[in-house]
This record gives structure tokens, sequence and C-alpha cells, in this order.
């Protein structure tokens, strides 16, 4: 959603994120521009549902954290995700992990038919809110709003209780040797249930995960079938996940 916004709108959210206090008359000052625009422009984040307004000012709608990642390599993650829609047939069946790469997915949906998600991300709303072909479930549990998902017991069943032909996995980390991991156990449940209730594995991440290994094992890489990444990627790597029956696409 952040790809949509002006200069100044990502300029707003940034200092909003930093300073959630910050007045109307403070941010005309460091943006320099008249009170007017500065409500208009908190009208238009706030219609986006980024923001929330507050008497004299506004702050962010979602957690410092999702913030951060939605503005990071944002071109990259969009590419991701609509290579990952591509493999989305009309009337499949798919479980979207949360994660700001993964939700942007459902984004590039429109136009296919009859597709239902299963997820424990809130950051898949806005975009099936605008597509009528989509249905969702969206699992129960415990909220997390780091992660913008739910987590916990009860999500877990409820994925159980669902067998879909993709799932678009994420996650904080993937090496060779270690596979995915993440930082959090419950995470780390999230992603495995999902993995077990696919026919077919996706991961979907940008090039700067690979490498890096997390607190907690999620999976050895062999369990993936497809890793979509972007052209940053090393050559050389993708050529050694090939090697074990991974389908990688770089886009």
């Amino acid at each position: 959603m952040l790809e949509t916004l002006s200069t100044r709108e990502k300029l707003l959210l940034e200092i909003l994120t930093e300073s959630p206090n910050c007045t109307v008359t403070e941010l005309g000052k460091r943006l320099s521009v008249s009170e007017v625009t500065i409500r208009s422009d908190l009208k238009g984040l706030a219609g986006k549902g980024l923001i929330v307004r507050t008497h004299g000012g506004a702050r962010p709608a979602y957690h410092k954290s999702i913030v951060e990642r939605q503005s990071f390599r944002t071109e990259e993650k969009n590419r991701i995700a609509k290579a990952a829609a591509d493999l989305v047939s009309d009337g499949d069946t798919v479980m979207i992990v949360a994660g700001t790469t993964t939700a942007l997915v459902a984004k590039y949906l429109l136009g296919k038919g009859h597709v239902h998600i299963v997820t424990d991300s809130t950051l898949v709303l806005p975009y099936v809110r605008s597509n009528p072909s989509l249905q969702l479930t969206i699992v129960g549990g415990e909220f997390r709003s780091a992660n913008e998902s739910f987590v916990g017991p009860l999500a877990l069943d409820t994925i159980r209780r669902f067998n879909v032909r993709l799932a678009f996995l994420g996650t904080d980390g993937f090496t060779l040797e270690k596979g995915l991991t993440t930082h959090l156990v419950e995470g780390a449940e999230m992603v495995k249930t999902m993995a077990e209730q696919a026919e077919k594995r996706v991961l979907v991440v940008d090039s700067s995960k690979f490498g890096r290994s997390g607190f907690v094992s999620i999976m050895p890489l062999k369990r993936i079938d497809t890793l979509i990444s972007d052209t940053d990627f090393p050559a050389d790597q993708a050529a050694l996940l090939t090697d074990l029956g991974i389908d990688v696409h770089l886009v």
C-alpha cells in the first residue's frame, strides 16, 4: 500500500512513526507546508487506513516495525508478490502466512475468479475488500501487532481444518545449512503448519533474507517447492537451490 503514497505522505508517515505525538503545526514546520495541507494529507492517510486521527495530530495505525518493513525494498517485494500471484488459478485455495511481502500476493489476485484465501494476516484485508472475487478466512487466536498476525493454539487448530493447493510462506532468514528460520516460536509454528496443509509450498522473500539465521528453526529448504525472490539473489546460490529440486524464480 505504501507504494501508492506521495513523497510527502511517506515523509509524514515516517515522522509520525518516530514521533507519534507530533502536532499538525509541528508537522507543517518540518515539511515546510501549511497546516491546511497537512490536514488534507492526514485525512487522505486516515482514509487509506494508515493512520488514526487524534486531537491536534495523528498516530500510525500499524506497529512501527510493520511500517518500516513495508517501506523496505518496496519495488522488489511487489515484483515478487506479482510473480507469486501468477501461480494462482481461478478457483484455487491458498494460504498466506503473515508478512509484508506475502500479504502483497493478495493485491495481485485482481482478475482471478473465486480464490479462497486462508490467512493469519490482517495486512491482507485491504486487498480483499477491493476484490469481491476473493473469499477470505482469517484464523482466530492471539493478535500480535508487531506482525499484524494471529498466533497460538486456536490459530493453529483452524489452519489444520483446511487443505489448500498453494501456501505462500515467508521467513526472517534462510540458509542452505539451517533452512528457514525466524525470531519467534509462534511465527515458526504458523509457517510450519501452513506448509503441512498445502500441496505446494512457495517461499516469497526478497534477497536480503538469504544468508540470515534466526533464533528458531522452521523447516529445511528441501520442504520448499518454489522460491520467488529478486534478481539480487546470488546466482551461484540459486543454482544450488535448483540442485535441491527447488523451482527458483528471480524477478
